[in-house]
């Protein structure tokens, strides 16, 4: 199946005196016109494409490369507005379409504006929404708490600034977090601080430091994020059974893994328990 809106691989069947027919394994066939046709090419020979809708809404190959393509997130330039929508430019001949319901903020000639190219289904065209949002779902997540991610910044909040993880689901740096500017549209890598129990994600993006050192100090770690107080009533001067009780680790262990958390200065000690650095 020939797919639109993505890059296919398909073979040169015949020559026309408008181009060259592609087809894939199915016998789906697809015009790529002269102006894309290699200068040395072979009937069987397969080559790589985007395929899209012309001006006629035709299906069409092209080699040129688009900005976006089908199903994933882009920054894009808005050429112009008409009664019909937004015009974007995508690095195509055909500029994408961006219907006036599916714009987040009313869009201007000139403006830049974060969107997500999808198909529809009704159309068969490929459209744009900047309502980015609706194509992201926690419900189900497919990170966990340190894993290094992906991420696109979205749009800021009151709290700092919400990203896309993956692709696939949203996050939030707080704005304690950054360190640097961030801009709608970079993109960049970061890490998953903590998956909250609504499974909204705390997002960073340098790595966590007492990850790298010392995988004891997670469960501690962890057991202080979880607390009300973020205080928990132990510490190097504690009694073994009561380390293990509570933590399920040995005083040794759980020695070494406060003394990493210390000393990244994540915790401070205290006569009766160790509490988490605001």
């Amino acid at each position: 199946m020939i797919r639109i809106g993505d890059y296919n691989t398909l073979e040169i069947i015949r020559e026309t005196e408008q181009g060259i027919y592609l087809s894939d394994a199915d016998d789906n066939e697809v015009l790529l016109p002269n102006r894309y046709v290699p200068e040395a090419f072979q009937i069987w020979d397969e080559i790589e494409v985007f395929v899209y809708l012309d001006n006629e809404e035709r299906p069409v190959a092209v080699t040129d490369k688009p900005y976006v393509t089908r199903d994933d997130f882009a920054l894009l330039r808005c050429n112009q507005v008409t009664q019909h929508g937004a015009f974007l430019d995508w690095g195509m001949v055909k500029e994408l379409f961006c219907p006036f319901q599916e714009q987040a903020f009313k869009m201007k000639a000139g403006g830049w504006y974060l969107i997500y190219c999808y198909l529809d289904e009704e159309t068969d065209r490929l459209v744009a929404s900047s309502k980015t949002n609706q194509f992201l779902d926690n419900k189900e997540l497919t990170v966990q708490q340190f894993d290094e991610v992906d991420l696109i910044v979205s749009h800021p909040s009151d709290l700092g600034m919400n990203v896309i993880v993956n692709k696939m689901h949203l996050g939030l740096i707080f704005s304690e977090d950054i360190f640097k500017d961030l801009s709608v549209g970079d993109k960049l890598k970061g890490f998953v601080k903590k998956v909250r129990n609504d499974n909204k994600l705390d997002i960073v993006l340098g790595k966590i430091g007492y990850r790298k050192i010392e995988p004891n100090a997670d469960l501690v770690m962890q057991y202080l994020e979880d607390s009300s107080d973020g205080f928990l009533g132990l510490n190097d001067k504690s009694n073994p059974e009561d380390i293990k009780r509570e933590l399920q680790m040995s005083k040794k262990t759980f020695k070494k893994a406060i003394g990493t958390l210390y000393r990244q200065r994540l915790i401070v000690i205290e006569d009766d328990g160790i509490r988490l650095v605001d």
